[in-house]
């Protein structure tokens, strides 16, 4: 009986290393995954609008997640766009707030720099 019950704590904690690492493994991968999705702060699908013309440590000031036209309030001077959107999905500025006089299409996954003091809107576009 002895040896019955020793053999079973040996598997026993032999299955609960091969879970741990398996947990630790699945972690290790879903953080790699999620880093992998957010690029200077602006996560997948998202089109970002950054305070200057450079990634501002990462931290825009502006994250759209829908189509659409999303207003833009008191932006003076160069900012950073970033259309991080998939399936090639465009994002485009525009002079007015309804989003109907728009200049050209920022590709998906580019960035660019604009002086935004013209523009009232940002339109995404499928």
């Amino acid at each position: 009986m002895r040896r019955v019950r020793n053999k079973i704590v040996t598997t026993v904690a032999a299955a609960a290393v091969v879970a741990a690492g398996s947990v630790l493994s699945l972690g290790g991968n879903a953080a790699a995954a999620e880093a992998a999705a957010t690029i200077h702060g602006c996560p997948s699908g998202a089109v970002c609008l950054y305070p200057n013309g450079s990634w501002a440590n990462d931290k825009p000031t502006y994250i759209f997640y829908t189509y659409g036209v999303h207003k833009i309030y008191n932006q003076i001077g160069t900012k950073r766009i970033y259309n991080h959107q998939t399936g090639g999905a465009t994002a485009r500025n525009c002079y007015d707030a309804a989003g109907t006089n728009c200049g050209g299409y920022q590709r998906a996954n580019t960035y660019a720099d604009y002086d935004y003091t013209p523009y009232n809107s940002i339109r995404l576009v499928k």
